[in-house]
Formats: structure tokens, C-alpha cells, sequence
């Protein structure tokens, strides 16, 4: 994504492989608080070693993924942290939906970070040759359903046809953003 997509608080970037990246991921992906409601499910990231290892393959694949997929990095503008991550990626069969996830050091919980920085992303999404995107959260994540919710996206029901579990789907098409958008490109 060039440029990066900013927000108030926020900016949207691709992740890189510099050290500061690598232990910030570590410290969203190597939490089981956080891991725990990812879908697919996965372990967390035992250490910094191996959260270099996946950093390395976000950035080689990035280039090669076709617009608006993509993973990112959401850093605070206050302090340039980054406190979460995006991805935009096709739902399985991997022929048509695209899901939005999202992820938050636990720290950064429940001050809207999260519905900031994937509104932005969605804004952005929808400028290309797209109807829809989709949410999925397990039923007893309400932070997620919540923050669905917030960013405009409205129950359409449940499923275990992906993952292997079962979700609840939310669904936002581009009429139904909320809010101002975000801009390119960094502000002073």
C-alpha cells in the first residue's frame, strides 16, 4: 500500500522487516489472549526468531498479492507504536470473498483502534473492483462482533464452512461505511 492510509490516531502500513516490526509483532502474535480467536486457528509465535521468519515471508509475498489483499501493520501516530495488525485475504474456496481481520496488543483494547484503522481500510479496499467484504468471528468473541458492528457490518448469519469451526458472518459493502475517509499519504 503506497502511500500509507492515515487516520486521526492511526496509520496503515505495510509491515517491514526491521527489528522494531519483528518484536512489535512478536508482542500482538506471540500472545494467547490474542491467537486465541484468530481463524485459522494457530499457535502463538514462540519467539522473536520465529516471528522474523513470518515478518520475512509478509513482506516477500506482499508485493505479489493482488489489490486490495495484503497484510499491515497499524501503528499509533502519537508514539509510532504498533499496537495491531490488518489483512485483507480471500475466504476459502480463495475464489471470490474477501475477509477483513484484525488484531490488537490487549493493552490497546477498547479504545477503538481497531474500528479506526480497518474503516480506513475498507475505504481504501473499496476503491477497486469489489462489491463486499466479510467479517468472521467465533460466537463467544464479542470484542470482534462488536467491532464488526462498528464498522458498519451487519449479521448475516452463521457457518462452519470456513476453518472448521463455527462463525459468525458479517458482511459491509461500500454504501454502508460509516464515517469520514482516511487519507493517503502521511500528514504533518
Amino acid at each position: 500500500m503506497q502511500p500509507p492510509l492515515t487516520t486521526e490516531r492511526l496509520i496503515v502500513r505495510d509491515w517491514t522487516t526491521r527489528d522494531a516490526d519483528v518484536q512489535a509483532a512478536l508482542a500482538l502474535y506471540g500472545r494467547p489472549e490474542v491467537t486465541e480467536w484468530l481463524t485459522p486457528v494457530i499457535a502463538n509465535v514462540a519467539d522473536l526468531a520465529a516471528m522474523r521468519a513470518v515478518v520475512q515471508s509478509w513482506t516477500e509475498s506482499q508485493p505479489s498479492l493482488v489489490p486490495p489483499t495484503g497484510r499491515w501493520a497499524m501503528q499509533r501516530r502519537s508514539d509510532d507504536a504498533v499496537i495491531g495488525g490488518l489483512v485483507l485475504r480471500m475466504l476459502p474456496p480463495y475464489d471470490h470473498d474477501l475477509e477483513l481481520t484484525w488484531q490488537l496488543r490487549p493493552e490497546t483494547w477498547g479504545h477503538g483502534f481497531a474500528t479506526e484503522a480497518a474503516s480506513a481500510l475498507l475505504r481504501w479496499a473499496f476503491t477497486f473492483d469489489i462489491d463486499e467484504v466479510f467479517g468472521l468471528a467465533r460466537p463467544d468473541n464479542t470484542r470482534a462482533i462488536a467491532t464488526a458492528e462498528r464498522i458498519g457490518m451487519e449479521w448475516v448469519g452463521e457457518t462452519s464452512k470456513y476453518y472448521g469451526t463455527v462463525l459468525q458472518v458479517y458482511r459491509i459493502r461500500q454504501g454502508d461505511l460509516p464515517g469520514e475517509p482516511a487519507s493517503g499519504g502521511t500528514e504533518d
